[in-house]
């Protein structure tokens, strides 16, 4: 479906959104609803004006300050990312999502070992979380802790098969292990799946094989 056939679709739910926080203008439900279908339609200004009307209602909302900080995740505001998932941290230190989002904060930040410890954090607290895993091994891969990225690699590929990421760190970590085999099985299905696997990447597996 092309995005022009989505959009009368989206501006309807909008609206229908729209009139209902004006229903009910304390409930902090209805207006996180809207804030993410603002994020979704690309309207990350008034999504975040949104989520601020939801923690002025509820500064106990631990999604909505999870959201506010994917916002400026996005838009490279690091710092205010991580003010704002550090806050969602205080109210609720068992949030595995709101440690996976401090993983990627420090990991763009280039701080592999920051990153390390708030991602073992999240997959500690929900070891199912795919993209805790995958992030894991990520930043052991930057930190060149191999063999712990080949660990991380395979608990995302348990949990998702198909997740094109966690296939793309299985093919790496695998050749820094040398299992060169391995890393082209992987970094095939990393590219089946639509992921942009670096040609000099393959082209350094072909050399070993």
């Amino acid at each position: 479906m092309s995005d022009t056939e989505k959009s009368p679709d989206l501006s309807q739910v909008i609206a229908e959104l729209e009139a209902k926080c004006q229903e009910l203008p304390d409930n902090v439900v209805a207006h996180h609803h809207l804030a993410v279908v603002y994020r979704k339609a690309g309207r990350n200004t008034d999504a975040l004006k949104k989520l601020e009307e939801c923690i002025k209602l509820d500064p106990h909302s631990v999604e909505a300050h999870i959201n506010t900080g994917a916002i400026h995740f996005e838009s490279g505001d690091l710092d205010k990312a991580m003010t704002a998932n550090e806050m969602a941290l205080r109210i609720n230190p068992e949030s595995a999502q709101a440690h996976t989002n401090m993983g990627m904060i420090w990991w763009q930040k280039g701080d592999a070992e920051k990153s390390i410890e708030a991602y073992t954090r999240a997959v500690t607290r929900d070891p199912k979380l795919v993209t805790a895993w995958t992030g894991l091994a990520t930043a052991q891969i930057m930190a060149g802790n191999f063999e712990d990225a080949l660990k991380a690699a395979k608990e995302s590929i348990k949990i998702e098969p198909d997740f094109p990421l966690a296939q793309n760190n299985l093919a790496v970590a695998l050749f820094y292990t040398r299992d060169f085999q391995g890393a082209k099985t992987a970094a095939d299905r990393a590219k089946e799946l639509g992921y942009p696997v670096d040609p000099r990447f393959i082209a350094a597996i072909t050399q070993e094989l």
